[in-house]
C-alpha cells in the first residue's frame, strides 16, 4: 500500500478514536439543555477519559482473564470496523477487503459479547443483572440489525457499504423507496437501543433501570476507560453507517486529499450532530417505561426491516 492510502485509513480510524467523546459530550449537554439544566462541557468525556486513565487499576479476586480481555477485545472490535466503512472517503480502502457490512455488524456485536462475559465473569450480583437484560434485548435488537443490513444487500445488489453510498448517490429514485425509507425508520428505532436512548436506559446507578451501567459496576481505572470510550466509538460508528451509508450519504471525500479528508470530517460532525440531536429530543420527551416493555419498540424495528425486505421483492 502506498503511504496516501495508509495515511487515509489512518485518518478513518482517527476520526472515530478522537471525534467520539466529542459526540456524546455534545449529546449528553444537548440533553441537559432541553431539560433546562446546565449540563457539562461538551469535553468533559476528554477530561474523564484522562482521569481514568491516571487512576489505579483494581481487580476483582473472584474476576479471570476475562475480566483484563474484554475491554481490549471491545476496544479493538471498534477500531476495525471504520478500516470496513465509509468514514471519510466514498471509496473502498485496501483493508475494506477485510469484510463487508454484516462483517462489521459482526464485530460490533462480539464487542458487546465480551463486556457482556465480564459482567458475569466479575461476580457481583448486579453485574449478572445487567448482563441478563443485556441478553434480552440483543435477542431482539441482534436479529433486527442482521435484517437491516439483508435489506441494504438485496436494495444495492451488494454488500459493501460503499456500492450502497454510490447507488443512493447517483439514483435518487433509489433513495426514496419503500424498502429503504423502511431500512432507513428500522435503524433509527435500532439505534435507540444500541446506543442507550430507548427509554428503559439509564446512566445512573438506580437498579431499576440498570443495564449497561450494570455490567461494569466492578471496572475502574484504564479498563473501565477503554470500555467507556469503546462504548462512545461504537456510537459514532453506528451514526456514521445511519448517516453515511442510508440516509446523508453525500460529503465523502473522492480524491482522499489532505483537504477533501479534513472537509469530510467537519460534515461528518454535522451529521453526528443532526442524528445526535434527533435521538436526543426523542429520548427526552419519551417517558420512562418499565423494563418487560422493552420488546415493543424493538419488535416494531424488525417489523420494519422485514416489510423493507417483503417491499424489495414486490
Amino acid at each position: 500500500m502506498s503511504g496516501d492510502v495508509i495515511f487515509q485509513q489512518l485518518c478513518q480510524v482517527l476520526a472515530i478514536l478522537a471525534l467520539s467523546p466529542l459526540l456524546h459530550g455534545f449529546i449528553v449537554t444537548l440533553e441537559e439543555k432541553i431539560q433546562r439544566g446546565r449540563g457539562p462541557s461538551i469535553i468533559q468525556p476528554y477530561r474523564d477519559l484522562y482521569k481514568l486513565f491516571h487512576k489505579e487499576q483494581l481487580i476483582p479476586q473472584s474476576a479471570s482473564a476475562i475480566f483484563w480481555l474484554a475491554p481490549i477485545v471491545a476496544f479493538s472490535a471498534m477500531l476495525t470496523v471504520p478500516l470496513l466503512i465509509p468514514v471519510l472517503t466514498n471509496y473502498p480502502l485496501p483493508l475494506s477487503n477485510m469484510g463487508d457490512i454484516l462483517g462489521g455488524g459482526l464485530i460490533l456485536t462480539l464487542a458487546g459479547f465480551g463486556i457482556l462475559l465480564a459482567g458475569l465473569d466479575s461476580g457481583h450480583p448486579y453485574g449478572g443483572l445487567g448482563s441478563s437484560r443485556e441478553v434480552m434485548l440483543t435477542i431482539l435488537s441482534e436479529p433486527t440489525l442482521i435484517m437491516v443490513f439483508i435489506g441494504i444487500t438485496l436494495l444495492a445488489k451488494s454488500m459493501l457499504p460503499f456500492v450502497v453510498n454510490h447507488l443512493l448517490v447517483a439514483q435518487p429514485a433509489v433513495f426514496w423507496n419503500p424498502a429503504h425509507l423502511l431500512l432507513v425508520a428500522a435503524f433509527l428505532i435500532l439505534l435507540t437501543v444500541e446506543t442507550d436512548h430507548l427509554p428503559i436506559h439509564s446512566t445512573t446507578h438506580h437498579e431499576i433501570y440498570m443495564i449497561g451501567e450494570a455490567r461494569i459496576l466492578e471496572y475502574s481505572g484504564p479498563l473501565l476507560g477503554l470500555i467507556r470510550w469503546a462504548s462512545w466509538m461504537k456510537r459514532a460508528i453506528l451514526y456514521t453507517i445511519f448517516v453515511n451509508v442510508l440516509t446523508l450519504p453525500w460529503g465523502l471525500s473522492s480524491h482522499g486529499t489532505g483537504w477533501g479528508l479534513l472537509g469530510a470530517t467537519g460534515i461528518l460532525l454535522c451529521k453526528w450532530g443532526l442524528v445526535g440531536s434527533i435521538l436526543a429530543v426523542i429520548d427526552t420527551l419519551q417517558s420512562r417505561l418499565r423494563f418487560y416493555r422493552y420488546q415493543e419498540p424493538l419488535a416494531l424495528s424488525f417489523l420494519l426491516a422485514i416489510l423493507a425486505v417483503v417491499a424489495h421483492q414486490i
